[in-house]
This record gives structure tokens, C-alpha cells and sequence, in this order.
């Protein structure tokens, strides 16, 4: 499990490009549906209680209109993540106060939340500390292209 990639629990039927949520709620909702109907999560309710209660310990906006929201749950058959792009600005705790357009949601088996949680979020937000790659989220209409952009960090080390 050391050498987890992202391209390999990403799955092009996890990211939708054309979100209409309209606000934090609807693009958690809208992202959670993605991963139950794909298989990846089998009770949305608890999984959603968990991705909120996650999101009252601490922001998940990140700023430069990004979140990443996630849910450690027993309602995680498989850890994967989803990714939800809207031209809505949603209301997002963020350091920036800026809208958030990008919402990364990460969906964790409880067995996989230390080691496994903290690879993938360290993989993603090194892809996002590089503007290039923020700039090129916000607009690609390449789902291929978000699995790249998010994966870089791996094919560079």
C-alpha cells in the first residue's frame, strides 16, 4: 500500500465537469452520489455525516478556489476520491475567502485513514501547490487530464 498512485483509485466516472451544486451541501451530495453509484461507497447518509463531521474539526478550502473535503466512514468500501468542478461560486471556509469552483472529495476506508488518507492528500496538494496545474483544473475538459494533473507528483519522483 506504500506505493499508492492516484490514477489507480481515480476513475473517470468519478469527475464531474459540469457540476450545477450550488452550494457546499449540493457539491458534497452531487460528489457523494458519484462514489455510491460507482460502488465505491455503500450508505451515502453515514458517509456524508462523516464527511461533515471532518469538516468541523478544521477548513478544507485550501484557496485559489479549491477544497478538498473528506470522509473517513465505514461507509467507504474503497478508498477513492472524487472530483466535482462547478462555474457556481459555493460559499467554502477557505484562507483566501475566495469562491471555491474545484471540490476534491476524498472518500476513506477507516482502515486506510492514517497511512493511506495522508499519502493521497500529500500527492494532491503538492499538484496544487503548482499554479500551472490550479490554472489547468479550472479549465480542462479533459477528465484524462485531471487524473494527470493530479497524478504528476508521482511520474516526477
Amino acid at each position: 500500500m506504500n506505493n499508492i498512485k492516484i490514477k489507480n483509485i481515480f476513475n473517470e466516472n468519478l469527475i464531474d465537469l459540469n457540476m450545477n451544486a450550488i452550494n457546499k451541501k449540493e457539491a458534497i451530495e452531487v460528489l457523494t452520489e458519484h462514489l455510491y453509484h460507482e460502488g465505491y461507497i455503500i450508505n451515502k447518509d453515514i458517509f456524508i455525516k462523516d464527511v461533515y463531521f471532518r469538516e468541523n474539526e478544521g477548513q478544507t478550502g485550501l484557496g485559489n478556489h479549491v477544497a478538498i473535503p473528506h470522509g473517513k466512514s465505514d461507509a467507504v468500501k474503497i478508498t477513492s476520491i472524487a472530483f466535482g468542478r462547478t462555474q457556481n461560486d459555493l460559499v467554502w471556509e477557505s484562507p483566501d475567502n475566495k469562491p471555491v469552483h474545484v471540490v476534491i472529495l476524498f472518500a476513506v476506508r477507516n482502515v486506510d485513514k492514517t497511512t493511506v488518507h495522508l499519502k493521497l492528500l500529500s500527492q494532491v496538494a503538492m499538484a496544487l501547490a503548482d499554479d500551472d496545474t490550479l490554472d489547468k483544473l479550472l479549465v480542462t475538459n479533459s477528465k484524462v487530464e485531471i487524473i494527470e494533473l493530479l497524478s504528476q507528483e508521482m511520474n516526477k519522483s
